[in-house]
Formats: C-alpha cells, structure tokens, sequence
C-alpha cells in the first residue's frame, strides 16, 4: 500500500518539484520524468504498463477514486492542485511517471506498416491532437523528427487525451528515421500543398510512412527530397494551409479506406 504525505504549502519542495516538472522541459529530461494529469489519462497510463512514481490529489476536487498501489502517494489541498493543473475543471488527481524510452528496436511493425512522421512540429496541442488520431487508426508508430515540442510536455498529454500511451512515439533524427524506413522497406509518403498528386488519387496502400510538417514552412527539403510519393490536400479558399493535425488525419484515414476496400 503507498504510503500518504499530506501537504499543505505551495512552498513545499515536492510541490515546487512538480510545478517545475509541469513547466520546464529541461527539468523533465534531466530528471526523466514527465507529469500526467487526470483520471482517464492516468489510468491508460497505468494499463500500458506505466508505473507512476508519485500519485497527487485533492479530496476537495476529486469526484472519483483511483485504486492505485504503485508510487507514493501525497495529498494536497485543493490550492494547491489548481496550482499545479492545467485545467479549468480539474478532476483532482495527477501523477508523475518515468518517461517512456521508446527505440525503433522495441518497435512491432504489423505486415503492411502504417507509421505517421512528424517533423520539427512545435505546437504541443497538434502533436497531442496526431496522437489521438494515431490511436484511433491504430498506426504502427509515430515518429517525431528533429522535434521542437517536448512529446512528454503536459500539454501533448493533454491534447492526446493520453493516447501518447498506447501508441509507440520514437523521437529520432531525420536521417535515423530515413534510414530506419528504407530497412524496412516502408515508403515515405510527404505531404505538400505546393505539388503532388490529390491525396485520394495516390496509391497508399502499402507499407508506408505519411510525413506531415510545419504549418508555415511544411516539410524540409530532407523529406521532400527523399519522398516517394508527394501529396497534396486540395485548398479551394483564400487560406493556403491546414492544421497539420487535420492533414494528418485526413491522409491516414485515406489509406485506411484504401486499405479495407
């Protein structure tokens, strides 16, 4: 049974600790720790096999109970924790969690892989919102290149609604990641709004990766460079550009429909 602190200074070192894991990604890659907020995110959290190191909670604002044995285990009031939260409406409960060390050696690629490659993204809510469809597709992977968002931020956990546990999420460069595809035979598919066939017109039905980059500049000549296939979303309005996780998602589900017709 963990065992229970109770707080009641923000001043406290655990709290400020966890304020800092909320607000400084050095300070969760130093530590190697990460801070999931919410009772669905930290049980799915826990059914993929995490183990949190600290569970957190406010009696005064938790409306329901989680039966977690693992981690030590503070109680604070409920000052505190909307301290903490990123939440209008928070539930009461937070934990921390190691943070996960996905390789593209622990990858199980299915026999036709479908992967997601996102590069330089750096709005957390979009990567939060890519991991969601991921999940909902079910993708093999998602690869984060060269990235500018941390993955582990509170705010990708947030936006993911805690699919960033139960999809694989590898962060590597872009040539680990070109090399890694083209071992395993796995076309890279680029999205560019400037070229390319009509997304629905191309073939997408084998082992492929889509690439997705920035809204503003879009994907590096790396991958345009590199692509096998280049895409384009039809743009009939005066804005030139989607959210890159509505282009995502449009693509994927494209392959989807290929893939099952």
């Amino acid at each position: 049974m963990a065992r229970e602190l109770h707080i009641t200074s923000i001043e406290n070192p655990r709290i400020k600790s966890i304020l800092r894991l909320r607000q400084n990604s050095r300070q969760r890659q130093r530590g190697g720790l990460f801070l999931v907020e919410g009772v669905d995110e930290i049980e799915l959290a826990v059914s993929a096999g995490h183990r949190p190191v600290t569970v957190l909670y406010a009696p005064d604002l938790a409306r329901r109970q989680l039966a977690i044995a693992e981690g030590e285990r503070l109680s604070v009031t409920a000052a505190i924790f909307r301290k903490l939260s990123l939440r209008e409406n928070p539930d009461g409960w937070m934990a921390v969690f190691k943070r996960p060390s996905w390789t593209t050696e622990g990858l199980t690629l299915s026999q036709n892989p479908l992967l997601i490659l996102l590069e330089s993204v750096e709005k957390p809510g979009n990567l939060g919102a890519v991991l969601r469809t991921a999940d909902a597709a079910r993708v093999d992977a998602v690869i984060v290149c060269d990235r500018r968002a941390d993955v582990y931020s509170p705010n990708v956990v947030r936006a993911s609604r805690g699919a960033l546990f139960a999809v694989p999420v590898v962060e590597l460069t872009s040539q680990e990641a070109l090399d890694f595809l083209h071992q395993h035979r796995i076309k890279v598919v680029a999205a560019n709004p400037n070229s390319g066939e009509d997304y629905h017109r191309a073939d997408l039905r084998g082992p492929i990766a889509i690439a997705m980059g920035t809204e503003d500049a879009g994907l590096s000549d790396v991958w345009l460079k590199q692509a096998d296939i280049q895409v384009r979303i039809p743009m009939n309005g005066k804005v030139n550009s989607l959210n890159v996780s509505v282009a995502a998602a449009l693509v994927l589900y494209e392959a989807l429909r290929q893939r099952t017709s």
